[in-house]
């Protein structure tokens, strides 16, 4: 195989990325190198325009273009109900049911003692802090062994401070992902949430 060291660099940048394995960056790679310049440059002017514009909401942590995301902005939703998510992706799919009319938090992964991940590690103080006006949170973590520690994690503080926490049905598998449920499962999940019990 011939090696060139700047082909093989842009390969490795894009093996980075979350699903790209080390054959599909060498296509990326080879692809860009046989692109149009002008389309080469119009994705390198998206990559800087994000990096340089997008942010976090100072609330529920989705990607924004000001301060508050449009969710967190938009005064027809219910403030008062709550969904916890992992990510981004779960938040996206969770909208697409269009059933869902609360604000969100993005905790942004989950308790993962073998990953090194702990509770210091999630957007956990920042969800405490928004408790105040809150009526219910909706454990929306994802139906894995650490989604579940993670939403009794949260759910035992909660308690705590007499929050209401619920967590969504199970008509996700377990060890599914929200990011890939079809609307109905999400739509139903949401529907059939039950209320967390601690000891």
């Amino acid at each position: 195989m011939v090696q060139i060291t700047k082909l093989t660099r842009l390969s490795s940048a894009f093996k980075k990325l979350p699903g790209i394995g080390p054959k599909m960056s060498e296509r990326i790679a080879y692809h860009i190198l046989n692109t149009d310049p002008a389309e080469v440059f119009e994705l390198m002017e998206a990559l800087e325009d994000v990096q340089s514009s997008v942010r976090l909401c100072s609330k529920c942590f989705a990607p924004s273009e000001n301060e508050l995301c449009e969710i967190c902005s938009n005064e027809n939703r219910d403030r008062a109900l709550l969904c916890v998510v992992e990510r981004i992706e779960d938040l996206v799919a969770i909208e697409r049911t269009k059933k869902y009319n609360g604000v969100y938090h993005i905790l942004g992964g989950v308790i993962a003692p073998l990953d090194g991940l702990g509770p210091s590690n999630l957007k956990i103080k920042e969800l405490l802090e928004r408790t105040g006006s809150i009526k219910e949170v909706i454990m929306a973590t994802n139906p894995t062994t650490e989604g579940d520690i993670t939403a009794n994690y949260i759910a035992d503080i909660l308690h705590s401070l007499n929050v209401k926490v619920t967590r969504i049905g199970y008509g996700l598998p377990m060890g599914g992902s929200l990011e890939y449920a079809d609307e109905i499962t999400l739509v139903r999940s949401l529907e059939s949430r039950k209320e967390i019990t601690t000891k």
